[in-house]
């Protein structure tokens, strides 16, 4: 019966996603019953249960895969999914704002990771107006509770969505019809941050209820959280008479994700699976900061550029006060997925079709900023800022400040007009694909697949600038009323209170305008056609087959006006016209793969893999309107216009894997693989410094702009060796060990920072790993690690260095009954901060705090602990 064929215990070993293609896009068991009679079922519960799992997923895939799975419901080996993902060998973690959020592949940039749930995309965007819209998937966004597995394709095949040129990661979740009817599970966790010194709530559950003939099921799952993120460091602003800024950022996490999955085995031949996913983020927060201003003659050191990286401050007098700035954004973030598939399986032959929309809203619902001075020029005499190390120091003898202290002599502090804005994104793909397997009576080739799958997505950005109203100049006591502590020697600042910010700033709006220059769109209609066969002999196993892909793609924005002005003073508009114009491009290619696995031995298998890959451009190097960013900011050098382009072709390479794998064990294995990346393709930025583009910036008085275009660049190569190990030592006690080395280099034109490395490319990870369980105690001790690597952005932060970054993660659970088990949780228990630096060699680079090693940013470290009860009824 195809309920049977689909029906798999909770228990057993689900490799079927990676032996041939199935609906998603993603590899599927050409025939389940043959995988089960090939594969070990597992019935052990726990740590070596996963990793069980884990090297059967590896054995029997015929390409290049590597996984991670929950070991029961809840129990997924990691509370965040990113960080999950980092114990994959070759997989590298972004968590700048704590949570680990993108993730990359073997030495190329997280924005050419392609990111599927259940083979199909997931819209998404951004909570925060000074990062990119792009390609890569947020993970804060999805919680482990809801996921039975993860599978990262570092190899290609011709059934595989294209887009991932570092590797696909696959996100799987669960099936009714996978668990026991009457499936009760309930989580309640608290979650403690030494950085915010909160504790936070969680709760999941799910239900799963299936009928007596075991054919029609529904799962219902729930998950929330409600967070509280804190991050305290110190950021460069030496263009600004050679500032430093401290701050203390804040923010409010409310995260809720509901799941359902309906599942209709209609008869022994056909199935429906009807599934809906909604994943929502509150994100209101702050970024609090105290701008500390040098007197750059007295400088005690300085780089080979003359730019200084030790400085004294000697001066009492009030231009040397320190300002106080707020930027308070009231931000959201919403994704939904409806997707629905139908399964037929006929005398020797399987259709799959899918089909379905996944839509997001987000991005900044509203940003404002308020400020003042604070205290007097005396209180900085004898501060002494030091840049000269890769992490800098602020030595300030008064400590801080308190909102009391503020100068009441400036007209201009409270609401800072210039920052109101609004600025709301969409994402939108609707799909359609159909998936045909013909089994073959061949004496090498046992199937060929073939399918078709099509995309209509949409991305849309836009901005609003208000007017004001004439408003009082305020009492800041009003606005900050406690104190804390910022930057990363825990400098006295005040607390502020956004949301009577808000209501100062809601009062002072007069009415709302589109900010021309922040509108613009893109739209793409692909079309992938493949055709893949899957052979096999005595000692081998594998794939061949091509993928065409066909993209149009366009750009909407407002036409440029030269000397135009807008006539209600939304200085943004100044130059651009009210007509929407469309910039056009395309592109088509075709995408050949090889897989092949040979068993050297009963216990050790060979790999040799080739395949040409594609990622598509990122929606911000698209959009065609020419962007602002910097604009009316308190930091100098770095305003920025950057024109995106719709016709840039994607990055492409031609990829190849050759490994050895040896397995001695259920959980026992050792294996290498070389792998090589040859990148032919790459977007990059023609980039011009010091542009007067006849736009004044209100807070510089200067008309000096780096001008960015996007273009197609040359490319680069990444070579590298991935080396992995389990062991089960005996007693309970076991190990899990990996170690990747990527070289990459790039031609250093692509960046303005002149550098030739891939974004986000360290050149090795470790990932080690110790464990011992045994009936009631489960414990995991995990160290990751990964060595220096480039981050990449415009507008704010600019291209910057961030240093080899080590966790050490511990992971606890007692199971005190058959329903309830006890879990707890550390999270960077060795306290590693975040240090990035300037690394470009003058004059290359846009700004002095982002070369020649003048340390530009630094973050305190966040340790976190959690505990939580987990009831299964």
């Amino acid at each position: 019966m195809l309920a049977n064929n689909f029906k798999k215990s909770l228990l057993a070993v689900n490799v079927g996603l990676v032996l041939s293609a199935g609906v998603s896009g993603i590899a599927y068991a050409a025939d389940e019953n043959k995988v089960q009679e090939d594969v070990e079922v597992i019935e052990v519960r726990g740590i070596r249960r996963s990793l069980k799992e884990s090297v059967n997923t590896k054995r029997f895939a015929n390409g290049v895969v590597d996984a991670v799975s929950a070991e029961d419901i809840g129990k997924f080996p990691d509370s965040d999914v990113g960080e999950a993902l980092g114990r994959i060998p070759g997989v590298a973690v972004n968590r700048q704002f704590g949570q680990g959020q993108q993730v990359s592949i073997r030495g190329a940039s997280n924005q050419l990771t392609l990111t599927t749930l259940n083979g199909q995309a997931v819209a998404s965007t951004g909570w925060y107006d000074q990062q990119a819209i792009d390609r890569s998937f947020n993970y804060s966004l999805l919680p482990p509770q809801m996921i039975s597995g993860i599978e990262v394709y570092k190899s290609s095949q011709a059934d595989i969505v294209e887009g991932g040129v570092g590797g696909t990661v696959n996100v799987e979740t669960r099936k009714p019809l996978d668990l026991d009817s009457g499936t009760a599970f309930l989580s309640v966790e608290a979650e403690y941050s030494s950085e915010s010194d909160e504790t936070d709530p969680g709760v999941s559950g799910l239900y799963s209820w299936k009928n007596a003939d075991e054919n029609f099921g529904i799962l219902a799952a729930v998950a929330f959280e409600d967070t509280t993120y804190a991050r305290r460091g110190n950021e460069a602003s030496y263009g600004w008479s050679g500032a430093e800024s401290v701050n203390y950022f804040e923010q409010a996490r409310e995260r809720t994700a509901v799941d359902l999955t309906a599942q209709y085995a209609i008869d022994d031949t056909s199935e429906l699976v009807l599934h809906y996913m909604t994943l929502e983020l509150d994100a209101n927060n702050h970024n609090n900061s105290l701008f500390l201003f040098s007197d750059t003659e007295n400088c005690q050191q300085t780089l080979a550029s003359g730019v200084c990286t030790v400085r004294s401050n000697t001066r009492d007098d009030s231009a040397g006060r320190t300002f106080l700035q707020t930027f308070a954004r009231f931000a959201s973030m919403e994704s939904e997925v409806i997707d629905l598939a139908y399964n037929f399986e006929g005398d020797g032959f399987k259709v799959e079709t899918r089909i379905g929309n996944t839509t997001a809203e987000g991005g900044t619902d509203l940003t404002i900023n308020h400020a003042t001075f604070i205290g007097t020029g005396a209180d900085v005499n004898g501060l002494v800022l030091d840049n000269s190390g890769k992490a800098s120091t602020v030595n300030l003898p008064k400590g801080g400040w308190n909102i009391s202290e503020y100068a009441d002599d400036w007209d201009g502090r409270g609401l800072q007009s210039w920052a109101s804005q609004r600025a709301p994104n969409k994402d939108e793909e609707t799909y359609f694909q159909v998936d045909a397997t013909f089994e073959l009576d061949h004496e090498y080739v046992s199937s060929v697949k073939a399918g078709i799958r099509w995309t209509d997505h949409s991305v849309e950005k836009k901005s609003y600038r208000p007017t004001h109203k004439d408003h009082n100049i305020i009492d800041p006591t009003q606005y900050w009323t406690g104190s804390d502590s910022a930057g990363t020697q825990d400098i006295g600042i005040p607390t502020p209170d956004i949301n009577a910010m808000r209501q100062n700033a809601t009062a002072s709006f007069d009415q709302w305008y589109e900010d021309r220059s922040g509108f613009s769109t893109v739209d793409e209609e692909n079309l992938a056609i493949y055709v893949m066969a899957n052979y096999s002999g005595e000692n081998y196993r594998g794939n061949f087959g091509v993928r065409y892909v066909s993209t149009d793609a366009s750009s909407s924005y407002y036409a440029p006006t030269p000397g135009s002005e807008d006539p209600n003073g939304i200085a943004q508009n100044n130059g651009l016209g009210t007509n929407i114009i469309k910039d056009e491009g395309d592109y088509s290619e075709f995408l050949p793969s090889f897989n092949l696995a040979y068993d050297v031995n009963e216990d050790t298998i060979a790999r040799f893999s080739i395949a040409q890959v594609i990622s598509r451009p990122n929606y911000d190097d698209m959009f065609a309107a020419t962007a602002i960013s910097g604009y009316g900011d308190t930091q100098r050098g770095n305003e920025e216009l950057t024109k995106g382009n719709p016709n840039l072709k994607p990055y492409k390479a031609t990829q190849s894997d050759l490994g050895i794998e040896y397995y001695y064990g259920d959980a026992d294995m050792i294996a290498v693989t070389l792998f090589y990346k040859d990148v032919s393709n790459f977007t990059t930025t023609d980039t011009l410094l010091n542009q007067n583009v006849g736009i004044v910036d209100p807070v510089t008085g200067e008309d000096n702009w780096q001008v960015n275009t996007r273009v197609d660049g040359t490319g680069g190569d990444i070579f590298g060796v991935e080396f992995q190990s389990q062991h089960e030592l005996g007693g309970g006690f076991g190990t899990m060990f990996n170690l990747t080395y990527a070289d990459g280099s790039v031609e250093e034109s692509n960046f303005v920072d002149a550098i030739g490395e891939f974004s986000d490319s360290s050149k090795t990870t470790i990932n080690a790993v110790g464990y011992y369980e045994n009936d009631d105690v489960s414990l995991r001790l995990a160290y990751n690690w990964r060595s220096e690597y480039m981050i990449r952005e415009t507008g704010f932060y600019g291209n910057r260095r961030h240093d080899d970054y080590g966790s050490l993660d511990l992971t606890a659970s007692y199971t005190v009954s058959e329903m309830i088990t006890v879990r707890f949780a550390g999270t960077n228990l060795t306290g590693e901060d975040s240090v990035q630096f300037g690394d470009a060699q003058s004059p290359a680079g846009s700004k002095a705090s982002l070369r020649d090693g003048y340390a530009a940013w630094s973050y305190s470290a966040d340790t976190r602990y959690s505990v939580a009860v987990d009831f299964r009824f």
